[in-house]
């Protein structure tokens, strides 16, 4: 019995030893990259702004007289056409100075044909002697500065019959009411703010555009849609780059009109698509996340494909930084066609054998 244990004891030692030389060693999982294709004939970059819908006409309305407010004859939203009332102030004093006017008128019509009158007697007795030379000349002086005086009335009269008739508001365009900033029994001053009256069949978008964009953004292709309609987009064209930056926030607005005439919501938001040239078709543009250095130069690494398997190893080239687009980086160097790793560089070493997880055709 002690003969046959001993037996066993020793052969354990020789199965587990047959066992370890019979199995391999599970091989290492790929690493898997994604990768983007360089190509040198893809020039246009795509940025997105965001904008709102504003009408190309927009007309603040304002009395041209001050009053006390009697009568509001609008609200915001409502449709109205040139020449509807919008508001009316108090009239009675200007009612009361058209009057007056109209009293200074007659009385100075009357004093004019008074003075034209003498004028005339002198002028008749004057062939006989009867009249002395200093006589007409001071009838003469008196009928044109009587009739002078009765013009002068006359255009107060019409000056205070104005002022009567700008007490009624009055719309200088069709449009909708986009703002009313006052309230009837409230006194207004004279040009003081009342009404915004904006065209809306002439909506625009407007967008503010950063200062490295401004080189390129009129030579670029647009398309817009709004937050309401994300799937339904449209043409538009540039109608207005602003020449000067707004002190505030240093960007330049920019308003951009629909291709074809369609009707937008005012005020609404909207998504601003530019496709612009990059500038320099020797480039190619990647993401900012492939590049990485090799000796303090900037660098990329290159799949070398193995077969036709979605596999390869990886190589670490240099490559000539032509600029910075935000999130993209302009080179050259690579071949067109080649692959390389646009992230997860840092764990990438020269000749290590990766799994190709995606590939884009083309860089933008």
């Amino acid at each position: 019995m002690k003969n046959l244990l001993r037996a066993l004891f020793a052969a354990v030692p020789s199965a587990a030893m047959l066992v370890a030389c019979g199995s391999k060693p599970a091989p290492d999982a790929l690493r898997a990259v994604r990768t983007a294709e360089i190509r040198y004939d893809e020039t246009l970059v795509t940025d997105r702004y965001v904008g709102t819908v504003q009408p190309r006409h927009e007309v603040i309305e304002a009395f041209r007289v001050g009053g006390k407010v009697v009568k509001r004859k609008v609200d915001v939203g409502q449709k109205v056409r040139e020449g509807d009332v919008l508001a009316v102030l108090d009239d009675t004093d200007y009612r009361l100075a058209e009057e007056a006017a109209r009293q200074q008128l007659a009385a100075a019509i009357s004093q004019a044909r008074l003075a034209e009158s003498d004028r005339r007697r002198l002028n008749s007795l004057k062939t006989d002697g009867s009249v002395s030379v200093s006589d007409d000349e001071k009838a003469q002086t008196g009928a044109q500065t009587t009739s002078s005086a009765a013009e002068a009335e006359g255009k107060k009269l019409e000056l205070a019959r104005n002022r009567l008739k700008y007490t009624v508001l009055r719309a200088s365009q069709s449009g909708v009411i986009t703002s009313v900033r006052f309230e009837a029994g409230e006194v207004v001053a004279e040009g003081q703010p009342m009404v915004s009256i904006a065209n809306a069949g002439e909506p625009e978008i407007v967008a503010d555009l950063p200062e490295d964009r401004l080189s390129t953004f009129k030579t670029a292709r647009y398309k817009a849609w709004l937050a309401s309609a994300p799937e339904q987009s449209f043409d538009v064209v540039l109608r207005e780059l602003s020449p000067q930056a707004t002190a505030q926030t240093r960007t330049y607005r920019a308003r951009l009109k629909p291709a074809m005439p369609r009707a937008l919501p005012l005020g609404a938001t909207a998504t601003l698509v530019v496709e612009r040239p990059v500038g320099d078709a020797s480039a190619a543009v990647i993401p900012a996340s492939a590049i990485t250095q090799n000796k303090g130069q900037p660098a990329v690494w290159v799949v070398h494909r193995v077969g036709s398997e979605p596999v390869g190893t990886v190589e670490l080239i240099g490559v000539s930084v032509h600029g910075y687009r935000n999130d993209d980086v302009l080179v050259s160097g690579p071949p067109a066609g080649e692959l390389i790793v646009t992230a997860g560089v840092q764990k990438m070493a020269p000749g290590l054998k990766v799994a190709l997880a995606e590939t884009r055709q083309s860089v933008r």
